[in-house]
């Protein structure tokens, strides 16, 4: 345990992702920098969907040592968590009998769960009645199945917990287990989010909100943060796992250390349903409190990863806020918004883009804003926009917002920051 009122480090060691842009991070953050989008035509849809695209992760997702058995009992959302943590435990070099699993655990968050399970079994049940119902429906589509069944797969036996925060869930369960290796209650955590819902009837209700963009004549051209003529955002679908650890347990393993996690913020708005709170007053806090948590100032960001999603209004507020906590020195700060080539990952938007974050970090250069052809003149900031831009990168700050008026924010720098 650390001692009473210490905070202990919290490092990056291992990173995992499964996207509509490939299979793995390096792909992933290769197609983002290229400028290369995920959003594609759904055949599913037919005319009578105002929205027929989306940016689905092609293909059957396949997991290193999962047998075909074992893969028919889980929805596809735990099978993309398992895949993208796979990758990200790989990635940190952790292999059974070099960690205490009685102290490493897992958050992995998901913002609906395993819907298309739940939509299949419920047409099985009116064709075929309740007896054709599989005894693993329920294991199937709980929300928190995801992060016990990479614990599984992990021998993972420390905490094991599952956000449920809309779109800022896998920023909040990166930042909550932060906290838990913080407080010494434990020394490796894997955490992230997933979403599997490119399903038919999620689609119909984003688009009843009016949530989505209906550009269907150019799919890749859809998701536009930022962007004057951006009319929603296009749904997608994926995984992303980073594994965190306490500095000391990851120098004693001689772990890669690929970032420190320094800084993390939470605020509500308690303002509406869906939309964010116009004056911003909720995003502000968040930051704030990010950039406080890592004992730096706004002065000392220098690249923002903003949740902007391309709809109307949530990107003009985030705009906003941004400019109220840093003032004139937004001028000088890269913003980009990677879901213009990704969609948006809803559970697992903000450990895809905690990634990027860790990325851009590495490579000194900061992703681009695909499609933001003719910046909005109400989101004046300094956007990086179609190709990545060099940059001395110290601090970077991922931001993350969510339905309920839920907030998130999280601060990245150098690992030996």
């Amino acid at each position: 345990m650390a001692a009473a009122g210490s905070h202990r480090r919290v490092v990056v060691t291992g990173l995992g992702a499964i996207t509509p842009l490939g299979g793995d991070v390096a792909a992933t953050w290769d197609a983002v920098c290229d400028g290369r989008s995920g959003a594609r035509t759904l055949e599913r849809l037919d005319e009578r969907f105002s929205v027929r695209f989306g940016a689905p992760v092609d293909g059957a997702v396949e997991v290193p040592g999962l047998s075909q058995k074992e893969a028919r009992r889980y929805d596809r959302a735990i099978l993309l968590a398992l895949g993208a943590a796979a990758e990200a435990c790989d990635d940190a070099g952790l292999a059974p009998g070099g960690f205490d699993p009685d102290r490493a655990g897992t958050a992995v968050g998901s913002g609906i769960g395993g819907v298309s399970t739940l939509l299949a079994h419920h047409a099985q049940y009116l064709e075929k009645g309740p007896r054709r119902v599989s005894p693993f429906l329920v294991p199937m589509v709980l929300a928190n199945m995801p992060s016990g069944v990479v614990g599984i797969q992990h021998g993972l036996r420390g905490p094991n917990l599952t956000h449920v925060t809309a779109c800022a869930t896998g920023a909040h369960a990166t930042g909550e287990a932060a906290r838990i290796i913080e407080r010494g209650d434990a020394d490796v955590m894997v955490v992230g989010g997933v979403e599997s819902s490119m399903e038919p009837l999620v689609i119909a209700g984003f688009a009843r909100m009016q949530a989505l963009s209906t550009r269907n004549d150019e799919p890749e051209r859809a998701s536009r943060p930022f962007d004057r003529d951006r009319d929603g955002f296009v749904l997608g679908e994926g995984a992303a796992i980073l594994v965190l650890e306490s500095e000391e347990h990851a120098r004693a393993r001689g772990a890669r250390i690929r970032a420190t996690l320094s800084g993390y913020g939470r605020s509500a708005d308690a303002a509406h349903l869906a939309a964010p709170d116009p004056d911003s007053k909720g995003a502000e806090r968040c930051m704030r409190a990010a950039i406080a948590d890592a004992d730096l100032s706004p002065g000392d960001v220098d690249y923002i990863n903003a949740h902007a999603t391309s709809t109307p209004v949530g990107d003009v507020v985030e705009a906003g806020a941004i400019r109220d906590v840093f003032g004139a020195q937004a001028d000088g700060i890269g913003v980009s918004s990677t879901k213009g080539a990704t969609g948006h990952l809803l559970g697992a938007a903000g450990a895809i883009e905690a990634i990027f974050c860790v990325r851009a970090l590495e490579e000194q250069r900061i992703p681009p804003t695909l499609n933001l052809d003719t910046p909005d003149p109400e989101c004046p900031l300094d956007h990086v926009a179609h190709k990545p831009r060099p940059a001395k990168l110290r601090a970077v700050l991922s931001n993350s917002f969510g339905f309920g008026g839920v907030n998130a924010a999280l601060l990245f720098q150098h690992g030996e920051a």
